[in-house]
């Protein structure tokens, strides 16, 4: 039974993801627009009027105005409403499986120490249904998006021991942490991008669809122009670009594995908990990134056409950075059984809608995060036990 405090700290958590979702409704609408998401004020799509502040009240304003605008009666989309309620829900949801129905061990009382792991993952949430229903409505996913949550998710797993006592932040897996062994290739991998980056800023390699990247279309390779392009000698720039990373990460593990001094060393650097927090975050991005990344490469080469978009990729490595390399790889593989689910609702209705992938990679790191302790139990019996 949910007592009364309780109640209202839902109540609290639905009207603050509402106003989240509002906020969310600028950014899907402005940020793949090259607008400021701060300003103007909001204002009407059609008439351009501004909204008063009583006809922006999350969710009851557009009920109020059935869903039009109070001069003009032009239509204001129902994708404003749903996100403001999804959002909304949302906040009330993971609230409510991580502190009422206890489908999250280790997180402890919410007001004292629960909030922080809440505030992350929401974060992440928020952020993965802006990007989301932008992919839906644009086949793209906006960069930015994914590299906040990438830092969110980095600097928050580094924070994390301030709030938790170490050792129950990896028996309960709450945040990444890396080993020694792990946090080395992390290193390594680390100095590989930057090399890559430095390569690709002088002009030594070369980015993958130079020509689609500058129209900006979209991060799918879905452009008029897609025909002109040799797929499988794009994908082939992505190997180079990624050679140094996987290097990187192959050597520094050589080094550590075969000199001694410095794996004394490293071990006792990298297991501070802030350090083993912040390159577990940071091993997470990698292997979001690599698990999509390497799809992307193997079936372009595979089909001779671009297979996955790096949006995707970003956005894996971004829910990898907060959530930990394991589970970013579960929910990749669980993700494509929501796709399915979506072809079997267009055949029985017998209309065929395809839609990005982004939404259901989304939806696959929402489930891993809810079941998170069966699937490590799972993970662990599979390959541990």
């Amino acid at each position: 039974m949910i007592m009364i405090p309780e109640c209202l700290t839902i109540i609290f958590l639905f009207a603050v993801g509402a106003c989240v979702g509002s906020f969310l409704n600028v950014v899907i609408y402005r940020l793949p627009r090259d607008l400021s998401i701060v300003h103007p004020g909001s204002a009407c799509p059609s008439c351009k009027t501004p909204i008063a502040f009583y006809d922006n009240i999350p969710l009851l304003s557009w009920l109020l105005l059935l869903g039009k605008c109070r001069k003009c009666k032009a239509r204001i989309s129902p994708r404003y409403f749903v996100i403001e309620l999804l959002t909304a829900l949302i906040f009330v949801g993971f609230y409510l499986a991580y502190f009422h129905w206890n489908l999250r061990k280790g997180t402890g009382f919410f007001y004292e120490t629960g909030f922080y792991l809440y505030i992350v993952q929401i974060i992440m949430l928020s952020a993965f249904i802006a990007a989301s229903a932008i992919d839906l409505e644009l086949q793209v996913i906006p960069l930015s998006i994914c590299w906040l949550v990438t830092a969110v998710g980095i600097i928050g797993s580094a924070l994390a021991v301030y709030i938790y006592p170490f050792e129950n932040i990896r028996f309960y897996n709450l945040f990444p942490s890396a080993s020694a062994k792990v946090a080395i290739m992390a290193a390594g991998a680390f100095i590989g991008l930057i090399t890559s980056l430095l390569l690709l800023y002088k002009g030594i390699i070369k980015t993958s669809y130079a020509e689609q990247a500058a129209d900006n279309t979209n991060s799918q390779g879905e452009n008029q122009g897609e025909e002109n392009y040799k797929h499988r000698l794009e994908m082939l720039k992505e190997v180079v670009f990624l050679l140094p990373i996987i290097f990187g990460a192959f050597i520094a593990y050589q080094i550590y594995m075969r000199v001694q001094i410095f794996q004394d060393w490293w071990i006792d650097f990298s297991q501070v908990p802030v350090i083993a927090g912040l390159f577990g975050g940071l091993w997470g991005y990698f292997i979001g990134c690599a698990v999509v990344w390497g799809t992307r490469i193997f079936g372009t080469f595979a089909f001779g056409k671009e297979a996955m978009g790096l949006g995707d990729v970003h956005l894996m490595g971004a829910a990898g950075a907060v959530i930990g390399p394991w589970p970013v790889v579960v929910a990749f593989f669980i993700a494509p059984f929501f796709g399915l689910v979506w072809a079997f609702i267009c055949m029985f209705f017998k209309k065929m809608h395809q839609i990005p992938y982004g939404p259901f990679l989304s939806i696959g790191v929402l489930v891993v995060m809810i079941l998170n302790d069966a699937v490590m139990s799972w993970l662990q019996f599979v390959f541990f036990h």
